[in-house]
C-alpha cells in the first residue's frame, strides 16, 4: 500500500445542529498500514491542514481493508472555514458521508 496522506479520517461527530463537524477520528497513514485512530477537534484539523498536514477520508471495505476516499480541504464559505472533500458552496462540513460516532 502506498502512503495516501499523513492521516486518514474514518468517522466524524457533528455539533447539535448537524452543520459543523465537532470531532473526527483520524488514523496515521504509516505507508504500509493504517494506525489506530485518535480523536481530534475540528479546529485542530483545520490548523493542521494550514500547517501542511494532509488528510484523506478512508472507509473500510467489505474485505475489512481500508480504502482511500477523497482529499480533505479547508473551504471558506461566507468567512467560515469548513472541512470538505467537495467545494459545494454550502455552509456545512462535508466529508463524504463518513460514519458518525
Amino acid at each position: 500500500m502506498a502512503k495516501w496522506s499523513d492521516y486518514g479520517i474514518s468517522a466524524v461527530r457533528y455539533n447539535s445542529a448537524h452543520t459543523h463537524i465537532d470531532r473526527v477520528r483520524a488514523h496515521p497513514d504509516n505507508g504500509d498500514t493504517i494506525g489506530a485512530h485518535s480523536e481530534y477537534a475540528r479546529a485542530t484539523v483545520i490548523s493542521s491542514i494550514k500547517n501542511g498536514t494532509s488528510f484523506v477520508t478512508i472507509l473500510r471495505g467489505t474485505d475489512g481493508n481500508w480504502k482511500k476516499g477523497q482529499p480533505v480541504f479547508i473551504i471558506k464559505v461566507k468567512g467560515v472555514e469548513y472541512i470538505k472533500t467537495v467545494d459545494n458552496g454550502k455552509e456545512a462540513d462535508n466529508l463524504e458521508n463518513l460514519p458518525e460516532f
